[in-house]
């Protein structure tokens, strides 16, 4: 590999992209940390990492952090809407850290600049979606014996990587990061339900309080997102298919329904489940004049747009972001981003502070790859407790927040069973 190598879309947005990424440095203190531990410890010294990853100023940081663990990175986009051009300029020119991505790829470009990121022949995947592992397994399976292991950020990648395990076609050990207590309890509850307001702000302008606001899914993220519709003003109604979920939604306060019956009322849908057709014709159908349909799950599948094109007379862009279609009566029905992952298309993601917590799991993991690959087997492993809990230190630390420490008497108690009543 060397630094040289990248495919970028504007080298004249490095400068921009290098103060946007140290202006969400400083939001970031545990990643600051593990920068200067890592610059002294050289944890991952001569290992080849591709990245599959939204290019981001916070991912950049998780990069430059990497390389001062001595790792030589390749780092490609994980979804064609969600790089910033600025930044994927300012880490190949300012950073020296290959980049193979365009905001806007189609297809074909998309998995031409992922190919270009394996093609540093990685030891170690670090992907947001598992993209690279499926690449790995089908196009490219001649660099499988080099792999030592990976780590995956996100549910719909854990998802993907639990099947490929199950039918055993998973050719090495992966890390879910994103079971780590301080990723979804914090990134996907938090950085997903702030984001996507964000990116509905942004995209539309319109006044959130009062509004139907459907939230499909109630998972970590579902949570986030219904947590900060009902915190801006609107009427939130929850959909599901999971009995518990369901209960744990109805007892936080939201109507709970199926889809078919909440979309006649819905100003705004928003699909979180990492499934696919969520949102399917007959819900489209149904759909009022005006609702705002939008997709926070990693693939653009989760709204069948197929359906909503061949339903459709015609389709204007009135604002960035938006695409609006005319269908029978004169209704119009508006999609975000594409059906992409909107806070990321419309937006810029997760705020830094909580990517902090997400992408310093995202480095222990791989230094946990690289210490432990001899003895891992080829299955998804949850994030080590012990890496969950040095991260949660570290950002209390950060935040001046003390807490408490076991007493050896307390120690004592809670491992021993022949204290009663």
């Amino acid at each position: 590999m060397t630094a040289t190598a990248y495919d970028i879309k504007d080298s004249s947005l490095a400068p921009a992209g290098a103060d946007r990424i140290e202006w969400a440095l400083t939001e970031m203190p545990v990643l600051r940390t593990l920068m200067s531990r890592f610059a002294d410890e050289r944890p991952l010294d001569g290992v080849r990492i591709a990245a599959c990853l939204h290019v981001t100023a916070e991912t950049a940081n998780l990069a430059r952090v990497l390389v001062k663990g001595g790792a030589e990175v390749a780092l490609c986009a994980s979804n064609p809407l969600s790089t910033q051009d600025d930044v994927a300029a300012a880490l190949a020119l300012t950073y020296d850290v290959p980049v193979f991505a365009h905001r806007g790829d189609d297809h074909d470009s998309y998995y031409r600049r992922l190919a270009a990121a394996l093609d540093v022949r990685p030891q170690i995947t670090i992907d947001d979606g598992a993209d690279l592992v499926n690449q790995l397994h089908t196009a490219r399976r001649e660099l499988l014996d080099g792999i030592m292991g990976g780590t995956e950020e996100t549910t719909t990648g854990v998802i993907r990587l639990r099947a490929m395990a199950a039918d055993g076609a998973l050719e090495y050990p992966v890390i879910a990061v994103n079971d780590a207590d301080t990723k979804h309890l914090f990134d996907n509850r938090y950085g997903t339900g702030q984001s996507v307001l964000d990116s509905i702000l942004r995209a539309t302008n319109i006044l959130i309080a009062g509004k139907v606001f459907v939230v499909c899914g109630y998972g970590w993220c579902g949570r986030g997102v219904a947590m900060r519709a009902l915190g801006m003003g609107a009427k939130v109604i929850v959909t599901e298919v999971e009995p518990v979920r369901a209960i744990e939604a109805t007892m936080d306060g939201f109507q709970v329904m199926p889809l078919i019956e909440a979309i006649p009322h819905a100003d705004i849908v928003i699909t979180v489940t990492g499934d696919k057709h969520v949102v399917d014709r007959h819900h489209l159908q149904a759909a009022k004049d005006g609702c705002i349909v939008a997709n926070a799950g990693h693939f653009d599948v989760e709204i069948n747009l197929k359906a909503l094109k061949e339903m459709a007379s015609g389709v204007s862009r009135p604002r960035p972001h938006v695409d609006e279609y005319l269908l029978n009566g004169g209704r119009k029905l508006r999609v975000l981003g594409e059906g992409r992952l909107v806070n990321l298309a419309a937006a810029e993601g997760h705020p830094p502070a909580v990517m902090d917590m997400s992408f310093a799991n995202q480095a222990l993991g791989a230094v946990h790859v690289r210490q432990n690959h001899n003895t891992l087997q080829k299955q998804v492993y949850s994030m080590p407790t012990d890496i969950d809990r040095e991260v949660a230190r570290l950002k209390l630390a950060s935040m001046g927040i003390g807490i408490d420490v076991l007493t050896p008497e307390q120690e004592k108690y809670l491992k021993s069973w022949q204290e009663g009543t």
